[in-house]
Formats: structure tokens, C-alpha cells, sequence
């Protein structure tokens, strides 16, 4: 499970910094890629990485801001080029579905995959077997939601040499006992799959906020979050301008991540006010509050691990 920054700057498209886009590399968990948000020239960005856009399976935008989605219809337009035939999910406030399908209509343009479209309010927006992902407004200008990505809790490690001394041969009761199936051996013995599997490992949390003011919906959707996605494009002593402006300061992300008892903060949407010799000063301020605090900057990625303690 990774992050990857495509965009982390706030407003418009800055030397150092493109807008809003990020992605969460699912590759070995789901063989696909999520992202959140699109700003412009996102799919210029992914030209610079080894993203391909067939694999996106799902984009959660946070809200309807043009740094946010101007880039959208393009990049569904180019997935259509470039072979991509699976289906596409979008999530987002409700306008979400009108200006994609304006978008596209205006344009002529046709795509060859699916695509649907899930214009979203507070709860649980998508389930399956492996992943949770739940919204919740926060206090912006327009609209503007926060994510909470939860991978569910996972098998424990087959022992496999205590089947062996059960006297169980590898092969396909090994994947039933993994998946927790109990078995019936040929002797009439029931195998208990809890006596074969380790401790269960506890699925990682990651929380992706759009634009906010500080305000307790963050608090909640970042509750013991690996890793914690927070808009700082604002400094210390910036209180009042990000008020106005329904927006963070780098002292106020620390305080949601410390409040949320957050592993792991990462400052994002920077202002282009701030230049790179800034940045160290914008992550200093944070730190006083919450000390395991990191920048993001474009085409920096980020892993989140398995165990906590064993980032790279």
C-alpha cells in the first residue's frame, strides 16, 4: 500500500507544485490503483511516473473546486485511448455527474469503458471483502468531503510446520485453513483453523481530507490513522486568513492529527506562496505539536507498512 503525490499545491499550478492529485497504489492488494482528486494536467504528471491509467479503478474526489477536477475529463478521455476497458467509479459531491457528462458530451468525446458515477453524502460509501471507505463532510466554502480508507483486518501467518506435524500435506487444505475454513481430515479429525494461523494483521487506515477548516469531521475520520492526508496551506500565524478562507495552517493539521492519535501526519495542498526554502519551516511549525509530521511534494511516495514501526 502506497501513496503517490501527483499534485500537493493549492489554487493553481505552481513551478514546484501541480494541483490537487493524489494516488493510492492498491497493486498487490487489488491489482488497481484509487485516486483522489484530478487536478489539471494530473495525467501530465502521471506521463512522469510508472502509473498506467487502465489500472485506476476508482477516483474519490473531495469537492467540485477547478484545482480539484479540471483535469477529470481529460484523464477519462485518454484511459479510453490508451486501452483501458474495465470499469471506472467515481465518488464525489453531488454536481459530480453533471459536469463529467457535460464534459464529455460537449467534447464528442466516447468512452469504451463503463463508468458510473456516486454522488455521495456522510457514511459508508464502499465495501467489500478487503476495504471500507467512509465519508464525511468538512467546512469549506462549497461542499467538501474527507475520506477514510480502512483495509480490513487480515488472516493470520499459516504455521505451516505445525500442519505438518498435524500431518497435513501442502496443498489445497492450506488455502482453506488460511482462510479460516475449518477441515475435516480423512481420519475423521476436525482441524480448528485458529490452532494453525498467527495473530491477525491489523488492516492499515489511511484518511485523505479536501479543503477544511479545522473541525471535529476530521478529528473522527483520522481516529488512529497510519497515515493522516491534511491540508496545511496556510502557516502558523495564518490563523485568520485560512478562517476566511475555509482553509488549515500547518499548526492546526498537527492538532487533528495529535487529537485523532494519528501514526502519521503528511502537510498537503501547500500554497505556491511559500517557496521550497519554506518548507522545512511549514513542517518545523507542525512538528512542535505533532513530531512524526512529513511535506508532501510532487512524485513523492510514501509506503505504508503491515506492522507500524516498519516504514521504508
Amino acid at each position: 500500500m502506497d501513496v503517490f503525490f501527483l499534485g500537493t499545491g493549492a489554487g493553481i499550478p505552481a513551478k514546484l507544485r501541480n494541483v490537487s492529485s493524489m494516488a493510492l497504489k492498491l497493486l498487490e492488494e487489488r491489482g488497481g490503483i484509487w485516486l483522489f482528486d484530478c487536478g489539471e494536467a494530473t495525467q501530465h504528471q502521471i506521463l512522469h511516473t510508472s502509473i498506467k491509467p487502465r489500472r485506476i479503478e476508482k477516483i474519490f474526489i473531495t469537492h467540485l473546486h477547478g484545482d480539484h477536477i479540471y483535469g477529470l475529463p481529460g484523464l477519462l478521455s485518454s484511459r479510453s485511448f490508451q486501452g483501458g476497458d474495465t470499469e471506472v467509479t467515481l465518488y464525489g459531491p453531488k454536481g459530480l455527474k453533471e459536469y463529467v457528462e457535460v464534459s464529455l458530451s460537449v467534447s464528442g468525446t466516447y468512452l469504451k469503458y463503463p463508468l458510473k458515477v456516486v454522488e455521495i453524502a456522510d457514511g459508508v460509501i464502499f465495501e467489500d471483502p478487503d476495504f471500507k471507505v467512509e465519508a464525511r463532510l468538512l467546512q469549506h466554502g462549497i461542499p467538501s468531503y474527507g475520506y477514510r480508507i480502512t483495509e480490513k483486518d487480515r488472516p493470520g501467518t499459516l504455521l505451516a510446520d505445525k500442519l505438518t506435524d498435524a500431518g497435513v500435506k501442502p496443498g489445497p487444505l492450506y488455502k482453506r485453513i488460511k482462510n479460516g475454513e475449518n477441515i475435516e481430515l480423512e481420519d475423521g479429525r476436525i482441524l480448528d483453523a485458529r490452532d494453525f494461523l498467527g495473530p491477525a494483521q491489523k488492516g492499515r487506515i489511511i484518511t485523505v481530507l479536501g479543503d477544511t477548516r479545522i473541525c471535529d469531521a476530521a478529528v473522527e475520520l483520522a481516529a488512529d490513522a497510519d497515515l493522516l492526508i491534511h491540508e496545511a496551506t496556510f502557516s502558523q500565524g495564518e490563523e485568520k486568513l485560512a478562517y476566511d478562507y475555509f482553509h488549515s495552517t500547518t499548526i492546526q493539521a498537527a492538532q487533528v492529527a495529535q487529537k485523532a492519535n494519528a501514526q502519521r501526519l503528511c502537510l498537503n495542498h501547500i500554497s505556491s506562496r511559500y517557496e521550497r526554502s519554506d518548507w522545512e519551516k511549514l513542517v518545523k511549525e507542525s512538528q512542535t505539536i505533532f513530531p512524526n509530521t512529513d511535506i508532501a511534494e510532487d512524485f513523492k511516495e510514501i509506503h505504508i507498512p503491515l506492522v507500524r514501526g516498519d516504514e521504508d
